[in-house]
């Protein structure tokens, strides 16, 4: 709204918003005692003008549903014993921050702590770990983990669909529900570990992605990054998730969100566009997806490994010694390796069906490839998982039997635990790697096996070779596995084939040794470069890049429970209340009113788009006040407006965008200047026909000035795609005819040049102007000054939907009966609220 009383009136706002250009003072560092959370001083007076981050270290709080922890208890004595875990990515990343960054964890301990212990285990764990333990209750941890996120979740991220209705596949309500409550608890817990609003909160994978919603409600410029380690399904497998869109507006209340690979971010791209219909685009090589004025930011880049910690195991002397005793046991052999957890998706059985096809068809190589196949424990249980441990147990008796005899086997499987420094021994020792899983995300055993096939001078003096001959490494990877893209040089393999396989392990056996040592050296050159350091590293710098508006922005709450968001709006962007647009109406004698229709006093969405009874009598209102001009301006069609709005005699009409323009019911239809011969419709509808055709749900809107192709009823990205052709297509054939070619919402649109709703307001505000009655307040709902809903847009104010604008308009109705009133009795309106009140 514009009005030369007052030009900026949401300055005087009582709205409830919090603004991030208010100076704000840092919450203390009250996480002495992680299981007392004391009250935040929140201070918004004006005692500092400075709005940059606060000068306490920062804090780089790691959320995870278990602490990087190996802890144990002691029956005898009941003493609990714990320490880091240094072979996990969590506290392996620490490297890549800053050396004065404080790193605090915040997750559940891998045991079952009596209540009466945990206060006091609290106080241990993060005074010697900085660790804070969320301690669930045994039920809540069994259906949260073992509940919802085993059973529901991470099958359906691995692409598999409840089909057996007998099996408790499908959605349950109330794991879901415990789900909710385990992230509230965690929320609970990362604000303990809070010091200010500048801490950055790193929260990971798919059991904590309603986290992100906890904690922007409690604070709404708090830095938070969230990575998913697993696979996210195509929009056509998430969609069948019942709870699909609270989590993906969870998700979209992070700054920034972690992918391994582009088809992970694509996938959940499509599901915001599909499911949500959300827009992102690419800047500077930067992803990122509007919502509601903020733009989350897309990450995506795998996992590394710690290389300085893989080369310190491998000189351990237990490691030499395994791989001198590894290498002596399978001298003349080809050796393969297998290390993968028992689940269902790591295709360990289809692995071995490919070695049984490849020594059926290729009998020379009987006795002379081994695979090693290491089997770590299962992380969850369930008679799937048993019946894939019994199948590869099954098929590794039946090679063993088939082609081995006395001193050969060609399979070897380890199904039991072995340590750290024997596996290291294995990857050492081994000619090839194979990881051959159905689905997987984050897998980085061909990293460790890459930098273990390096070796070392002991190794390599052991082996009776020069420590400047070359190293080879050989990598069979399933084209499933989040890691397959980093790797060029391996053999990619669909692990569905058996076929597939075998060949990729004749291939590997066949290479030569230079060819080996060039994929070994292309392998190994990237892993090097690209460890755990580097991954935290950049995405702690692109969190740090998407949250640098964080200080500049306004902040909007909107949403209850699970639809919470926070809308960011620019300094000048701001709300219009009726108290507002009211005050300046009643003071001003010459208003001019510009109301777009379909949207503004219809939502989109509705299919019924005429005008309610309601809509038309406070338009009649509006328009029998004697200093009021009303126009509707739309891209419908003159008939039409003219049938709905025929009980507004004083209403104006812009219609087809202004190239149709009535003052009122009785006057006459002026056509714009811009009128042309439209014969350029037999060129562009033709062509529109054909797109109507080939794309399903499409269809044609034929009007006097144009012609519109609409798409909002085909497919989403097959209609966008059809929509960009079209585009390209009539801007071609168009170039020298007097119309422009428009891609708008969900339509294209063909109209002559010279023709707006911009054009509209210019021209009824010349002829008031011309007529000496210009006018001292002008508002315009979804043109110029007044925006419906939170989004990107020139004007300097906006409502939330078609209902506020409803009540907008049907709040200053009110006034013009009153306002006569004073002027008939002379009084002032100071007056007249006196008596009232």
């Amino acid at each position: 709204m514009v009005s030369k009383s007052y030009t900026n009136l949401l300055d005087m706002s009582g709205e409830d918003v919090f603004d991030f250009q208010q100076p704000f003072r840092s919450l203390p560092r009250f996480v002495t005692s992680p299981s007392i959370t004391s009250n935040p001083d929140w201070d918004t007076s004006n005692a500092d003008d400075s709005v940059g981050p606060a000068s306490c270290c920062v804090r780089k709080i790691i959320v995870s549903n278990f602490l990087p922890l190996n802890c144990t208890k002691d029956e005898a004595t009941g003493q609990w014993s714990f320490s880091m875990d240094d072979n996990q990515l969590l506290v392996q990343l620490k490297d890549g921050f800053p050396m004065e960054s404080e790193v605090v964890y915040v997750g559940s301990l891998n045991a079952e702590v009596d209540p009466g212990e945990q206060d006091q285990l609290s106080h241990k764990l993060f005074r010697e770990y900085k660790c804070i333990p969320t301690f669930l209750p045994a039920d809540l941890q069994q259906q949260f983990y073992h509940g919802f996120c085993k059973q529901q979740l991470w099958p359906l991220f691995h692409y598999m669909l409840p089909i057996c209705l007998d099996k408790g596949e499908l959605f349950d309500r109330s794991l879901f529900q415990a789900y909710v409550r385990a992230n509230k608890i965690f929320g609970d817990k990362v604000m303990e570990a809070i010091n200010s609003d500048d801490d950055c909160v790193w929260v990971h994978d798919y059991h904590l992605m309603l986290l992100p919603t906890f904690l922007r409600k409690k604070l709404h410029r708090i830095k938070i990054g969230f990575f998913l380690h697993s696979p996210f399904p195509s929009s056509e497998i998430y969609r069948t998730l019942p709870v699909r869109d609270e989590i993906l507006k969870s998700l979209l209340n992070a700054d920034l969100i972690g992918f391994q690979t582009f088809d992970y971010a694509r996938h959940f791209l499509s599901c915001c566009s599909r499911l949500l219909g959300l827009n992102y685009e690419s800047k500077r090589g930067h992803i990122g997806i509007e919502y509601f004025g903020r733009t989350v930011s897309l990450k995506i880049l795998a996992v590394g490994v710690h290389v300085g910690r893989l080369e310190s195991v491998l000189r351990l002397p237990a490691t030499i010694s395994k791989v001198q005793e590894i290498e002596q046991r399978y001298k003349g052999k080809m050796v393969m390796l297998g290390v993968d957890d028992m689940d269902i998706f790591k295709g360990i059985s289809l692995k071995l069906l490919g070695l049984e096809f490849l020594l059926e068809r290729t009998p020379k190589l009987r006795g002379k490839v081994v695979l090693v196949q290491i089997i770590n424990p299962a992380r969850s249980t369930g008679k799937d998982v048993e019946e894939a441990i019994n199948e590869a147990i099954s098929v590794a008796e039946r090679i063993n039997i088939k082609y081995g005899s006395a001193e050969y086997k060609p399979v070897i499987l380890i199904d039991y635990p072995i340590p750290s420094y024997e596996k290291i021994a294995y990857y050492a020792a081994s000619d090839c790697c194979i990881v051959n899983a159905v689905r997987d995300g984050m897998n980085l055993i061909p990293y460790e096996y890459t930098v273990c096939r390096q070796g070392n001078e002991e190794i390599d003096k052991l082996r009776g070779v020069d420590k400047s001959s070359h190293h080879t490494s050989t990598l069979i990877v399933s084209e499933f596995v989040g890691c397959s893209p980093s790797l060029s040089g391996a053999f990619r393999v669909n692990p569905w084939s058996i076929e597939d396989v075998a060949d990729a392990l004749y291939k590997a056996m066949d290479l030569t040794q230079s060819e080996r040592k060039l994929r070994h050296d292309k392998h190994y050159r990237y892993v090097k470069t690209h460890d755990v350091a580097y991954w935290a590293r950049s995405f702690s710098q692109d969190l740090d890049r998407a949250c640098k508006d964080h200080y500049s922005r306004r902040c909007w709450t909107t949403g209850f429970g699970l639809n919470f968001r926070v809308i960011a709006l620019s300094p000048g962007f701001r709300r219009l209340s009726l108290e507002h647009f009211a005050s300046s109406y009643k003071k001003t004698n010459r208003r001019l009113i510009f109301m777009d229709y379909d949207g503004t006093l219809v939502p989109q969405s509705s299919v019924n788009k005429v005008p309610s009874a309601e809509v038309n009598s406070i338009l009649t209102s509006l328009c029998n006040d004697p200093k009021n001009c009303v126009f509707i301006v739309s891209g419908r069609d003159r008939t039409t407006l003219s049938e709905w709005f025929a009980s507004c005699d004083k209403l104006g009409i812009a219609a087809e965008h202004g190239y149709f323009i009535r003052w009122n019911k009785e006057g006459e239809w002026e056509t714009s200047s811009s009128a042309q011969d439209c014969e350029w419709k037999n060129i562009a509808e033709p062509i529109m026909e054909v797109y109507k055709e080939t794309t399903d749900g499409s269809s044609i809107e034929t009007k006097e000035s144009g012609l519109v192709w609409h798409y909002q009823d085909a497919d989403h990205d097959f209609g966008s795609c059809q929509a960009k052709e079209l585009v390209s297509h009539l801007e071609r054939v168009l170039a020298n005819e007097p119309v422009v070619v428009k891609r708008g919402h969900q339509i294209v649109e063909v109209k002559p040049q010279g023709v707006s709703k911009g054009i509209v307001v210019d021209t009824v505000i010349r002829t008031l102007i011309n007529n000496e009655n210009a006018p001292d307040f002008l508002m315009c709902i979804d043109v110029f000054a007044c925006s419906v809903g939170q989004k990107a847009s020139k004007a300097k104010y906006y409502v939330d939907a078609c209902s506020e604008v409803i009540r907008l308009l049907k709040g200053v109705t009110a006034i013009t009966p009153r306002r006569e009133v004073i002027s008939q009795s002379q009084v002032t309106f100071r007056d007249i609220l006196e008596v009232v009140s």
